[in-house]
Parts: structure tokens; sequence; C-alpha cells
């Protein structure tokens, strides 16, 4: 155990590691992970309660915390009813990150490391956590991904949880992956149809960029002969509440120039930086079923017609064999596409839970639909939904979305 303490201005830094067990479940292995999390206050609340912070991913580190102004985004807000600990998720940034060089161990070794890093696992590490900070029960504020930790939490542990805020991360309970991924097409359908009526020819331009895909013509300055699936995936530009600015100024250049190919590549979702999010990424909504590549299973017909419909976060198999960076990742991820996952969430013990919080859910999230998330949000009659079309799955970093769910549950009169 080590701890350290830094003081950024006006901020108040304290960094935790904790050593923990890698398979929670089998107290005769004795593997163990570093786990490390950030506890963020301001000069006179050093004694407020705390809100562990889960990022959305999975495979994604927690943001540092950084001052002038302050970041990220909301953390002024949760800084004045919080402590907020920003926990590094197992096998990301400081907590044992899972990275190129673990590609030495094996493709079996390693597919079966990665099972322990899921959502349950990350429950365990909170748990651990909060006994070594001392706290009896805590807050949890839970983005994406985030937010279906919390609930795979509030299905072992709701005891030491005193308050539950969903951003975009009411997750489908009990459904298959493919009802999820089918569901996502229609809105990245109608998200591509929306797009295409403000800027009618940028359809032609991204058909063009298509057919340079097809034929092998665009290349990024790291060698990636840039797939037609691949270029589609820019279309999880159109999931966030500005991102569409992205795309816009993408097909507005000259895809030729120096300026674009470097552009685009900056731009390509699934990247080599955090490999977990592409190897991982569809276990996320595994609740007990395997995933065997459901999003490529599921494409509708029109999608594999029209190639200027866009997708979001669809992972493809074939990127394992296009994206080099992706590349050394191809036997792992393939195994863990037939990794039959256990069920993550119990939808009695969610109901029984009587948890208080509240959960922004958002009309047009193209990650994490609506519908699921209404379907999960009845399991809930504590947690408040607050169902926006003034944000898309991004809006915790709008800087108004917390605000508003923590005076939901604190009965103010809403802002």
């Amino acid at each position: 155990m080590t701890v350290v303490i830094r003081h950024l201005q006006d901020l108040l830094v304290e960094e935790h590691t904790i050593t923990v067990p890698l398979d929670w479940t089998n107290a005769a292995d004795n593997r163990t992970i570093e786990l490390f999390a950030a506890v963020v206050s301001r000069e006179g609340g050093e004694h407020l309660p705390y809100l562990v912070f889960l990022q959305g991913g999975p495979g994604h580190e927690a943001p540092r915390p950084l001052h002038a102004p302050t970041s990220p985004s909301w953390l002024d807000d949760a800084l004045k009813e919080y402590r907020v600990v920003m926990l590094d998720q197992r096998g990301t940034g400081r907590s044992t990150p899972v990275g190129d060089r673990d590609l030495e161990r094996g493709t079996g070794e390693l597919v079966e490391y990665i099972t322990h890093l899921r959502a349950d696992s990350i429950v365990r590490d909170c748990e651990a956590m909060r006994e070594h900070l001392g706290a009896p029960a805590w807050s949890v504020l839970g983005q994406s991904f985030g937010g279906f930790t919390a609930l795979a939490y509030l299905s072992t542990d709701a005891a030491s949880l005193t308050e539950v805020y969903f951003t975009g991360g009411l997750s489908a309970v009990g459904r298959h992956p493919d009802d999820v991924y089918a569901l996502t097409y229609d809105k990245m359908r109608d998200a591509s149809e929306r797009y295409y009526r403000r800027f009618p020819t940028h359809r032609t331009s991204f058909r063009r960029l298509a057919d340079l895909a097809a034929a092998g013509d665009l290349v990024l300055p790291d060698g990636e002969v840039v797939s037609v699936s691949r270029l589609r995936s820019l279309g999880f530009f159109l999931g966030s509440n500005d991102g569409w600015q992205n795309l816009w100024q993408l097909l507005e250049q000259d895809p030729g120039t120096n300026a674009f190919r470097w552009d685009l590549a900056s731009a390509m979702p699934y990247d080599a930086r955090n490999p977990l999010y592409y190897v991982f990424h569809e276990s996320s909504y595994a609740d007990g079923f395997a995933t065997r590549w459901s999003a490529d299973r599921v494409e509708p017909d029109d999608f594999r017609e029209d190639v200027t419909l866009l997708t979001g976060e669809h992972v493809r198999r074939e990127w394992a064999d296009t994206v080099p960076g992706l590349k050394p990742w191809r036997d792992v991820v393939l195994a863990l596409a037939d990794h039959d996952w256990p069920a993550l969430y119990d939808a009695e013990a969610i109901a029984a839970s009587g948890v208080v919080g509240a959960a922004a859910v958002y009309v047009n999230d193209l990650y994490v639909p609506l519908e699921f998330s209404l379907e999960t949000a009845r399991l809930l009659p504590g947690v408040t939904p607050w169902v926006t079309s003034e944000h898309e799955h991004n809006g915790l970093r709008a800087g108004s979305v917390l605000p508003h769910l923590i005076d939901l549950v604190r009965g103010r009169r809403v802002r």
C-alpha cells in the first residue's frame, strides 16, 4: 500500500495504490494486481462523503484531476458535495494496465487473464478501495460502462452504496448482446440520415471516401489501409454533443492531402492506445452470453448495401486483420468472442436494493439505447430517471448534467 499527497493549486489529491487479487473468486489463486485511485478534494471538503467515479469504456482509465479550469468539467460541481475517488479500473491507467507487452504471455494465458477484468471484478476492487479508505459506504457516479459497473455493484453489494448516479449507463439487464446491437443499428440509421439532411453533399463525399477505401487507396500514416467498415465507424462522432463537427471537418477536406490523412488517423476509434477497448468491448453487454461478433452478425441488410450508413460502437472482426495496432491481438480477441461469460446482473437483487439515485437517460443515445435504459430504470424505483434530448451520450462532460442529478436526489428545486 502506498499513499502520495499532491497539491494542485486549490485541489488536494491523495494517490492510493493497494494490492488486490486478480481472481476474486478463487482464494487459492495467489496472483495479484495493483489498484490505483486518486482521491480529490478542496480545502474545507476533506471530510465530505466519498463519490467514486467509474469511467466509461471498457478499457479506459479515469481522467486525471487538473486545475484552471478544473478538469474533468463536472468535477467542480462534484467537489461541492463529495470527495471524488478517481479509480483506474483494473487493466487501465495505473491499475496494472494491459498492453502489448502482455502478448508475451501467450494467447491462452492472456485470454484467461482478461476474463478477470470485467465489471464484477471492478466491483470487488471498489469494495477493497472503500475499505482501505475507511468509508462505511460511499456513492457512485457511473458514466456509460461505468454505469454498467454500478448495476453490477447493485447486484452484489448494494449495502455499500449511499447514492447512485448514472449518466448514459443504464444497460440492458438479461438481454442478449444481439438485441442491443440490433437496436443501435436502428439508432445509427436515423443519426446518419439526420446528418445527411443537414449536409446533403456529404453523402457524396463519404461515398467517394468509401470507394477509395474499397480500392485500398485510403492509407493512414502508420500504414493502415483503411477498410470500408473502419471508415464507417466515424459515425461514432454522431453520438456526442458536438461530435458532428469533427465529422463535418473531415468530410470538407481533400482526401489527397497530408492534413486529411493525419486528421483521419486521429479520428479513428478503437486504436492501439487502449487495446482493451476493442478486445473487450462486446463483453460489456455479455450478461450471461458469448458475443461471437454480435455487431457483425446482426448488421441489417440496408447497412450491407449502403456504405453511407454510418456505424457507432460496432466493433468488427476484420479490424484484427487490417488495423496495425490491433493485429497482434487477433488471436486474443477471436478467443474472447467465443468465451461464455457468466451472468453479470441480478435483476431481483437490483430491484430489492432500495438504492436512491438519479439517472440521465439520453433520448438519442446511440450506444446505450433509450428503450433498454427505461426497461432497466423500472427495476430501480428509488432512482429518478431524467429523460432528456438536450444531450448526447457524453452529456456528463457538458457540465450541467451532474448538478441536475444531485438536485434530483437531494430533493432540491431542479435548475
